[in-house]
């Protein structure tokens, strides 16, 4: 996981896309007044949804 200033995000966006995508990780964007955010791949992303939506069907409770 990689962590980069928005002020570098918005400067190196493709590159930070590029990052995400080719290493299926994620990167967090970090915000001087704001909260930060986390950007991924729409692969990472559906996997992830995946693995909630089946541990929830394991554990519907939790």
């Amino acid at each position: 996981m990689k962590t980069i200033s928005f002020s570098d995000a918005r400067n190196n966006l493709k590159s930070v896309l590029d990052s995400v995508v080719d290493d299926a990780d994620t990167t967090i964007i970090t915000r001087r007044d704001s909260e930060d955010a986390v950007v991924m791949s729409l692969e990472y992303y559906n996997s992830l949804m995946e693995t909630i939506y089946y541990a929830h069907q394991q554990m519907p409770n939790i």
